[in-house]
């Protein structure tokens, strides 16, 4: 992540300038309108710069996001087994190698206060939101103790309680009801914000676009976070976006963004709690988050456009094995507790497999509930 080693600082030209100076009588250019130089800083959130102290995490805390991170690997990786059975049918998509981003933004935010939105990747952010290990492998089955109740699979996690406001499998199109979601909180007037996750092949789609938009417009407690895991479904993003430096697309809607590496779960937190601070205070923005899946895009997918060079070059920055030198260099756990830990979460994954098993699928007539319905709607004439 070459382009984190130093703060990043552009000019621009905003509409909001040559209003100003068009009002103040000043003409610098022609009758075309009025241009402004402005020198606008992102912030980079690099790997190793912080501390769990300096981000005030306690160190129980600490090893509780390993344990996090750990159970969302353990999971993913059985659901994989399961699916190679023939278990889990339909569409599969593993959230291997990006642990940090769910668990530290999960660190960094009111569970059950803000609210969370993502695409069909949620396992982990899920998992790290405390979703039931049993509720989310049931769903993968499609069994009726699932989270969706059997009905929504891989592609859409549910939790009310939590907030998690669902996986979606249409890339985009749950950006602006992650928008939405912000312009309620500000209505009603409660002191929570929305985090819209999605990919860097998702950021293209015109919906996030109109969703940045008007969460600009409106000053809305909206966070937008590309989870860019280098690829979307097998371009990499250097061949598919004009402009790689995805974070760069705040300056069209006058917000806030910054770039993040997204292999340290600390840098993750830290950016996570700053901006969710920023949007406390009604200032939308834009994070970028740069990862790795070390699976395909989706079980169908072998993932040929990579080298087995560059994996092995990228499994040195697995997420998880850097909080854990992290844990053992600092004296905050030997390597028998975290073995420990490692086998309370297999055991936990196991346990979730054999309920999912034993979960009955939904009744045919479960087809017809959980569809809204009002018969005194007041809008309907």
């Amino acid at each position: 992540m070459a382009s984190e080693t130093k703060k990043k600082t552009t000019k621009r030209t905003t509409k909001r300038a040559s209003t100003a100076a068009k009002k103040n009588g000043v003409h610098e250019q022609s009758e075309f309108g009025v241009a402004e130089d402005l020198k606008v800083s992102f912030n980079t959130y690099q790997a190793g710069a912080y501390t769990h102290t300096e981000l005030g995490i306690s160190e129980e805390r600490v090893l509780a996001m390993y344990e996090n991170m750990l159970l969302q690997r353990r999971f993913e990786e059985r659901a994989a087994q399961m699916y190679g059975k023939q278990k889990i049918a339909g569409f599969l998509h593993l959230y291997i190698g990006q642990e940090a981003i769910s668990t530290g933004t999960a660190e960094a935010m009111r569970i059950g206060e803000d609210s969370v939105i993502t695409a069909y990747r949620d396992h982990g952010i899920g998992l790290a939101l405390g979703m039931d290990t049993n509720a989310c492998m049931a769903e993968l089955f499609g069994k009726i103790g699932g989270c969706s109740r059997g009905k929504g699979g891989s592609m859409h996690y549910f939790d009310a309680k939590l907030k998690m406001m669902g996986g979606h499998g249409i890339v985009g199109a749950h950006i602006p009801v992650g928008t939405g979601i912000a312009f309620a909180n500000k209505y009603k007037g409660e002191d929570t914000v929305s985090i819209s996750f999605f990919g860097d092949g998702a950021i293209h789609q015109g919906a996030f676009h109109e969703a940045a938009n008007l969460a600009s417009l409106y000053d809305l407690p909206a966070i937008f976070v590309v989870e860019n895991n280098q690829y979307a479904m097998g371009t990499a993003v250097e061949r598919a976006a004009a402009e790689p430096d995805l974070y760069k697309q705040a300056l069209s809607y006058d917000m806030t963004s910054s770039l993040v590496n997204g292999m340290d779960v600390f840098s993750v937190n830290k950016a996570m709690q700053d901006h969710i601070a920023m949007a406390r205070e009604n200032k939308p923005s834009l994070i970028e988050i740069r990862t790795y899946r070390y699976r395909g895009h989706s079980m169908s997918d072998p993932g040929n456009y990579r080298t087995k060079e560059e994996m092995d070059a990228k499994k040195d920055e697995d997420p998880i094995l850097r909080l854990k030198s992290y844990i053992l260099e600092n004296k905050l756990a030997d390597i028998g507790a975290l073995d420990t830990i490692d086998d309370n979460v297999k055991a936990e994954v196991m346990e979730s497999v054999e309920f999912a098993e034993n979960s009955p699928f939904p009744d045919l007539d479960t087809i017809y509930e959980d569809i809204y319905t009002q018969k005194d709607y007041p809008f309907l004439t």
